[in-house]
């Protein structure tokens, strides 16, 4: 069987190379330079070694061409929301019509992009119709199968993670399991039909997005009384049923977007999702009300502050959609002078999407009126308490937004901050 995977980045290019070791699979990304880093064996997302990268067989291309003739074509692109957090499906319906003319009869066009229920058959299914000349549910056939990577997770892989496939016919049902189950430890499970493997999707990152939100809310509120929500966590986990979220800053390509997917279908439907859109409402804040906290923290005067960490989550190189970039925007907007590292972040990404200088190594010699550990990165992990005070000025503040330096006893003169 001939695979085409459309879209090489965190979801699609683990998906190729697990494919590619039973399976005939052609790599394609309509960026030219990111197919030739990866033909030399490099893969800027981490997610796939450089040694397991140059062994797999898979027929990188940015030619469009190239995939003609495939059996199954597996969609990977992401599906981000534009200005007004409304679905943004412009490169969904792009793949479509590069896979629709090179689509062939008896095709299955597989879909892992997080959309909301309705997507696959009624927007995807035409664009293809339109593209190939052939008739969806007769020429070619439509499938589902929800993306469930987590960058940067290395217990929780694509191997080992349970796959939701769902399709027109119970032959495509059947050779999608096929597919995934060959490449699953954890199995497969079929869903009834498309929209609920599409819905199944979308609401476990909103469900996920609602449960933070209710920890950043009552972490504002014992901020109010002098309590860390991180004290209180530690008490309230130890009762077995206790769901373990903890506060921070929610950004990145799902969690932070996929809940607007799913509000957007409600109101489509006349339904006003209220807990959804609270849930994402207290999210979005959270960047500025951090900023605002370490602010009063510093009192008053222009302060230099050393932000530690930038990508929207840590140890991955993804910058896509960092709530980081609120605290660093809302500090320069009071006044103060921002510097910012992260080892893993591109500097031209960077500087692209948030108008950031990144610093290329950790300042030396330098001490700031407040180092704020933003993304807890191993290499900030594994700062001791004599590195963390030789970045802080006498007086100055360590503003540990992870939680990641609670073990560290700072020395005295140095203050400490927390959620």
């Amino acid at each position: 069987m001939r695979i085409a995977v459309i879209g090489l980045g965190y979801v699609g290019l683990p998906l190729a190379v697990a494919l590619a070791r039973r399976c005939d699979v052609i790599g394609f990304d309509v960026n030219a330079e990111r197919v030739e880093e990866l033909k030399s064996g490099a893969d800027r997302t981490g997610e796939v070694e450089g040694r397991s990268l140059r062994a797999a067989k898979i027929a990188l291309t940015a030619r469009a061409a190239d995939i003609k003739g495939a059996d199954v074509f597996i969609v990977t692109v992401p599906t981000p929301v534009d200005d007004d957090d409304r679905p943004d499906l412009s490169l969904v319906v792009s793949a479509c019509r590069t896979v629709g003319a090179a689509l062939g009869k008896g095709g299955i066009v597989v879909f892992e992009s997080t959309v909301y229920p309705g997507v696959t058959e009624d927007i995807c299914g035409p664009e293809l119709e339109k593209a190939s000349g052939l008739k969806c549910g007769r020429d070619f056939f439509l499938g589902y199968s929800p993306e469930r990577i987590n960058p940067g997770d290395r217990t929780h892989t694509l191997e080992k993670i349970v796959k939701v496939v769902a399709g027109q016919t119970p032959a495509v049902v059947k050779t999608l399991a096929e597919i995934y189950g060959g490449v699953s430890e954890a199995g497969v499970f079929v869903a009834k039909d498309i929209r609920t493997a599409e819905a199944a999707k979308v609401i476990e990152n909103a469900q996920r997005d609602i449960n933070i939100a209710f920890i950043n809310e009552v972490t504002q509120i014992f901020q109010k009384i002098g309590i860390s929500v991180f004290d209180v966590l530690d008490a309230a986990r130890t009762k077995w049923n206790f769901l373990d979220f903890r506060p921070g800053l929610v950004g990145g390509h799902c969690i932070g977007v996929d809940p607007f997917y799913l509000s957007h279908l409600a109101e489509k439907l006349g339904h006003h999702p209220e807990v959804i859109l609270a849930g994402r409402h207290i999210n979005d804040r959270m960047g500025g009300y951090i900023a605002g906290c370490i602010a009063r923290e510093l009192g008053e005067g222009r302060k230099d502050i050393l932000v530690l960490g930038l990508t929207f989550k840590e140890n991955v190189p993804d910058l896509r959609n960092s709530k980081v970039a609120d605290v660093i925007a809302e500090l320069h907007r009071l006044g103060h002078r921002i510097a910012v590292h992260d080892p893993l972040a591109d500097a031209r990404e960077a500087a692209a999407l948030y108008k950031v200088e990144l610093a290329p190594r950790l300042p030396e010699g330098q001490r700031f009126d407040c180092v704020i550990g933003a993304v807890a990165h191993k290499q900030y992990r594994d700062l001791t308490a004599a590195a963390l005070a030789g970045m802080t000025a006498p007086g100055g503040l360590v503003a540990d937004i992870k939680g990641m330096w609670r073990g560290l006893a700072l020395p005295a003169g140095v203050r400490r901050w927390e959620l």
